[in-house]
């Protein structure tokens, strides 16, 4: 199988307000569940109208294509079909994208990166500060039902690649660390919160492998996130002789940054290299894909923040993210492949975004920055 070099076209189904501030402004709010709660119904179908015709069109995927990018992730919320009043369904966006990506030769790996509940209790997970969803097990079967709506109704399509069964089930470790855990918007609804437990997950991934092989054709892939447990599946899939599966993995060198004094080139391809030599040991039962990784860092925006200088054009700062991202990509190389995350923050990429940080988060801008090589 060809390595997969793509990006996640995040916040385009799935909303998440820090990668687009002006949408979620005036609200108060921090997340999509709430956006939908408190927005007249009609100005919101408006807006969403706007953000989703424009944020992704064919253009983008030519784009991508030019720039190297095979496979694209693209996360769907669990109202995808438009049967969770009040929230508006996309799923023909969803169609807009198949028919983009047939006509650009690039493949499409579906993501259910909400569900009802929450699985993380993040904003990415629909709603901040509560993880219910494995406690109902109404709302697991609703996961169930979405999943195999959705490999019926492309399982067919060339421009499939597969199917992501759920985005980042949260540990035990993760949830407790979390820095949108207790954060809820209101305290009773976020009763009864916790993480996904090990034992859950497996019978989950278990049931949804049954039901998408079932329906999905041999060469569509079946992929499961780690759970934030990378090294923690060993021969679980080999021994429910599962076919054809991937696993995806999440790593982000911010989320290292926090916890060691010193943000220099050696710290983060030590950081890098463990991830590596994991990922090459879990290899052994089961193909990785790094899902989610970017080049954000501080040793090259506190450089440009401590003196002074444009982050998008000083030669030194562009030096800086070239290293780190050199030592990643050669890195996930050794695996099946990778998604960054994300293609885009803000549609119009010659406007600033609202903080200097989010630059490196913005595929399109890295590689207009020349921070990134193209993926060919």
């Amino acid at each position: 199988m060809e390595k997969i070099r793509g990006t996640n076209l995040g916040n385009w189904l799935v909303l998440e307000k820090w990668m687009n501030e002006p949408f979620f402004a005036g609200t108060g709010v921090e997340d999509e569940t709430w956006l939908v709660r408190r927005t007249d119904p009609e100005t919101l179908a408006a807006k969403m109208k706007e953000h989703r015709d424009t944020y992704v069109t064919e253009e983008d995927f030519r784009f991508l294509k030019a720039h190297g990018v095979n496979v694209v992730r693209i996360p769907v919320p669990y109202f995808v079909f438009g049967d969770r009043a009040p929230f508006i369904g996309c799923i023909e966006y969803l169609d807009k994208a198949f028919t983009w990506a047939q006509n650009n030769g690039i493949t499409i790996l579906i993501d259910l990166h909400t569900v009802p509940g929450s699985q993380n209790g993040y904003d990415n997970g629909g709603i901040t500060g509560v993880c219910k969803w494995c406690k109902d097990p109404k709302e697991v079967e609703f996961a169930y039902s979405v999943l195999e709506r959705l490999a019926k109704r492309y399982a067919d399509h060339p421009a499939l690649f597969g199917i992501e069964v759920l985005n980042e089930p949260i540990s035990w470790i993760v949830y407790r660390t979390a820095p949108s855990t207790g954060k809820a918007e209101d305290k009773e609804e976020a009763k009864g919160s916790g993480y996904v437990p090990m034992g859950f997950l497996k019978a989950f991934y278990t049931e949804a492998y049954r039901i998408l092989r079932a329906i999905l054709p041999e060469d569509k892939v079946i992929v499961f996130h780690d759970g934030f447990r990378l090294t923690s599946w060993n021969k679980f899939f080999d021994e429910a002789g599962m076919k054809n599966v991937m696993l995806d993995t999440h790593i982000y060198i911010f989320a290292m940054e926090s916890f060691v004094p010193f943000h220099t080139p050696w710290v983060y391809q030590r950081y890098i290299d463990i991830n590596r030599m994991q990922i090459a040991s879990v290899e052994k039962h089961i193909p990785v894909i790094v899902g989610e990784w970017c080049i954000s860092n501080q040793y090259a925006t506190n450089y440009a923040k401590k003196n002074g200088v444009p982050l998008r054009t000083d030669p030194e700062v562009a030096k800086r993210f070239r290293e780190i991202a050199d030592m990643q990509l050669k890195a996930w190389s050794d695996c099946a492949g990778f998604f960054y995350w994300n293609y885009q923050l803000w549609r119009d990429r010659k406007a600033p975004l609202d903080d200097m940080w989010k630059e490196s988060w913005d595929l399109a801008r890295c590689w207009e920055n020349g921070w990134l090589p193209d993926f060919n």
